[in-house]
């Protein structure tokens, strides 16, 4: 366990909507700029890669033509993790010494290839994906959008910055999802999200004096401007708010006491930047320590299913071609 002091970076800058290549070219750049500035960790919000699919939550189901043409493009910049997709978000990781944290659309090619989910990766130092997460229970009409998670990603990893792990937006609501990151230490509780304003910050804030630990609270600054040109049927879905805030950011970083040290940052772009001790989770467990001597595990039972199921499973080699003589 680390108790070295060191910069964290929350990125709140916007991803080129749905371009995996941009999005990626920009991330290494802001990788680039927050590691010139000390940070150890950084962080990127809810499927930053290659963005957020906003228009579930404008666009009736019904409208069949308007929602397989805005899926189609996510699915052409989702993440296929089997492929090099991540590489260059990697390949900055390891240039830079630093442990990256980000929300991707995952593509599952090791099956169908069409299903995506709601994943956010931990990168390590040397560039390899230490952790995959893949949101448990997408939110009302993001089903639409996402399969529907398990229980794999749950983990938390040991990185130079303490130990570290995440959940995904509304996931944090979910007491059982937290508990597990709780029961394995985690030092620095990273939570990705397109939520905002008041009731999403005193989540963090109640997080944070709840697991005793720090908490990276990563929000979407994004304005509808940000929505580029060619996006399809741009007008039909946000003709009426251009120049308005899609989403106002609100990125915060709190201390194991609940205690607000950097942001929020509202309604602006850029990178937030905060000093962590992960000594200091270790020290507010003294008094409080909910997977340890404040827990009762002679009256409460808590498993967890970490087995990654797949759709079929193979059984022999099936037919094989002979070639004649």
């Amino acid at each position: 366990m680390s108790d070295t002091k060191h910069v964290v970076a929350i990125v709140q800058h916007p991803p080129a909507m749905y371009d995996r290549a941009e999005t990626l070219r920009r991330a290494v750049g802001w990788v680039d700029e927050a590691a010139a500035a000390g940070a150890r960790l950084i962080v990127f919000p809810e499927t930053f890669i290659p963005g957020y699919p906003d228009w579930v939550w404008r666009v009736p189901p019904e409208n069949y033509k308007l929602n397989a043409a805005v899926f189609s493009r996510l699915l052409a910049g989702s993440i296929d993790l089997a492929s090099d997709d991540l590489k260059p978000l990697q390949d900055a990781a390891a240039r830079r010494s630093a442990t990256i944290v980000c929300g991707i659309d995952e593509r599952n090619g090791a099956y169908s290839g069409t299903t995506l989910y709601n994943t956010i990766v931990t990168i390590g130092q040397d560039g390899s994906i230490l952790n995959r997460h893949r949101k448990l229970m997408p939110t009302n009409p993001e089903r639409m959008v996402w399969g529907i998670g398990d229980g794999s990603g749950l983990r938390v990893v040991d990185t130079p910055s303490g130990r570290v792990g995440g959940l995904i937006c509304w996931e944090n609501y979910m007491p059982l999802a937290r508990y597990a990151l709780y029961a394995q230490g985690v030092q620095i509780y990273v939570a990705t999200t397109w939520d905002q304003g008041d009731g999403w910050l005193a989540t963090m804030r109640h997080i944070a004096l709840e697991g005793r630990c720090w908490v990276l609270g990563s929000g979407s600054g994004i304005r509808f401007s940000d929505v580029p040109a060619d996006f399809p049927f741009r007008d039909e879905i946000y003709g009426d708010v251009k120049g308005e805030w899609m989403n106002e950011g609100d990125s915060v970083v709190v201390n194991p006491f609940g205690e607000i040290v950097a942001g929020p940052m509202h309604e602006a772009q850029g990178v937030l930047y905060a000093e962590c001790d992960p000594a200091k989770a270790i020290a507010a467990r003294r008094t409080l320590d909910t997977a340890g001597h404040y827990s009762r595990p002679d009256v409460f039972d808590l498993k967890i299913n970490r087995e990654a199921p797949g759709p079929a499973a193979f059984v022999g080699n099936g037919f094989a071609a002979t070639r004649k003589a």
